[in-house]
């Protein structure tokens, strides 16, 4: 739970000093700029917000790993990686959509602090607890984090114990920890298809590496 708070205060923090001028610029996130990334995470804000409040009656069926699934890269064909775009492009002026996600952003982080971590909700047609939820999304924070900052060399950076946690997740997922040799960030990046792994970092990887990239859905 502190780590969710952590990650997305960081974020949150991250989002609020980026000049206008940097949300024309590409994210890390293929095909988005930073306006689009931005405009994703008011959603994400929304989507946690809706879980919180979504209570579930069964057992868990997934955990803080398997809620993520491993998907294919991204085609182009979701809708709503289609609408993303041209919402984020709606709203002109970036001020509108930095407080808009500050707005959303801040109840979504207050509604975090205030969750049981034992309470069951439901999300995805999956059922959890908030604890586990929330956990999860210390993983997508981290790497949208990185993603916004992906060409923007002044900004502050994930704190280091989100880049921990989050890779630690990855590893989980993947089942298999990534060499001791690779920094949390280059672990983050390469993992998942932000970049691609030097001939060096290949040879590291041994057989994991034509497991990458994990695109997490």
């Amino acid at each position: 739970m502190d780590l969710f708070s952590r990650s997305w205060s960081a974020l949150l923090a991250a989002v609020a000093d980026t000049p206008d001028e940097d949300f024309a610029r590409p994210s890390g996130c293929a095909g988005w700029l930073v306006r689009d990334l931005v405009c994703h995470l008011v959603i994400d804000a929304q989507d946690v917000l809706i879980t919180l409040v979504t209570p579930a009656a069964t057992a868990p069926t997934v955990d803080a790993v398997t809620y993520w699934r491993l998907v294919g890269p991204p085609t182009g064909d979701d809708p709503l990686d289609a609408l993303i775009p041209r919402l984020a492009a709606a709203y002109g002026d970036p001020a509108l959509l930095r407080f808009h996600l500050d707005d959303v952003g801040s109840a979504a982080g207050r509604a975090a602090q205030l969750a049981d971590p034992a309470a069951l909700v439901g999300t995805r047609g999956e059922v959890l607890t908030a604890g586990d939820y929330l956990s999860a999304y210390v993983l997508e924070w981290t790497l949208h984090h990185l993603d916004l900052i992906a060409r923007l060399p002044a900004a502050a950076r994930p704190p280091a114990e989100t880049l921990a946690a989050a890779r630690g997740s990855l590893e989980r997922i993947a089942g298999t920890p990534f060499p001791a040799s690779f920094t949390d960030e280059d672990a983050l990046l390469v993992g998942t298809g932000r970049r691609t792994p030097t001939d060096e970092e290949t040879a590291a990887l041994g057989p994991l590496a034509v497991r990458l990239p994990l695109v997490l859905g």
